[in-house]
């Protein structure tokens, strides 16, 4: 870091980023005319003019992109748009087992669920009655959403791309730099007594437990946080099938 240059170490960096990928009007026509890869951010975004009346507008909007998307593709948002890849519906039109992305959690917030790399969600159910649908999420949990809430159709493009290793410093330096002041991170037990909890000692260990509380002041409050248990997780657990 440069001397005399005030710096927020967990602000990132705004340089080079692009707009937020959110959904705008409730129905209309798109094209995708590039794709852009903000660098501080994983999933490709698109940007796309909009189809309003019989002339192609500006600003762009930008949507996330999906596996199959490409230069030129008609992106269509509405009840009456077709089941494609890419297309913005609302989940209570998309038939049980649909795979889709980008869905809004509550109606109107523009995209909430499943918009990272590779992420997709699965419609197992809907009830009309209620206009809901029922969502499996990546994590595999169960969601119940508004029929009216709004998904994109497919999986968001950029999948595997954390299955590479860095393999060395120099990638994990150019990571990073694009993002925040996080790396490298230095152990505590590494540190001298002054400038950690955990510093100091003939070798390098903690020297006391690792808990602590969840009202501990800062500078004190390193460590495992109000940890319900500690040590090596054992066994499976069992998840209900709701």
């Amino acid at each position: 870091m440069e001397l005399g240059v005030c710096r927020s170490v967990n602000k990132s960096s705004r340089t080079k980023l692009n707009n937020g990928s959110r959904y705008q009007g409730s129905e209309a026509v798109a094209r995708n005319f590039q794709s852009a890869h903000p660098p501080q951010q994983g999933p490709c975004k698109t940007p796309q003019s909009r189809l309003r009346g019989a002339q192609w507008i500006h600003p762009t909007e930008t949507f996330i992109a999906t596996e199959g998307l490409h230069t030129g593709a008609f992106v269509y948002c509405g009840k009456k748009a077709t089941l494609t890849v890419g297309n913005v519906l609302p989940v209570s039109q998309l038939p049980e087992g649909t795979i889709v992305c980008n869905i809004e959690e509550k109606v109107g917030d523009r995209g909430a669920l499943a918009r990272t790399s590779g992420n997709y969600a699965t419609v197992i159910g809907h009830s009309p009655e209620e206009n809901k649908t029922r969502l499996r999420l990546p994590s595999g949990a169960k969601k119940t959403v508004s029929g009216s809430a709004r998904a994109t159709v497919g999986i968001v493009a950029g999948g595997g791309r954390i299955d590479k290793p860095l393999l060395k410093a120099g990638r994990a330096y150019y990571k990073f730099k694009a993002k925040r002041y996080s790396w490298p991170r230095t152990r505590g037990v590494a540190m001298n007594p002054v400038d950690h909890p955990h510093g100091g000692g003939n070798h390098q260990h903690i020297g006391k437990a690792s808990t602590m509380a969840r009202s501990a002041v800062p500078g004190q409050k390193v460590g495992l946080i109000a940890a319900r248990r500690t040590g090596l997780l054992r066994g499976t657990v069992k998840v209900k099938e709701a």
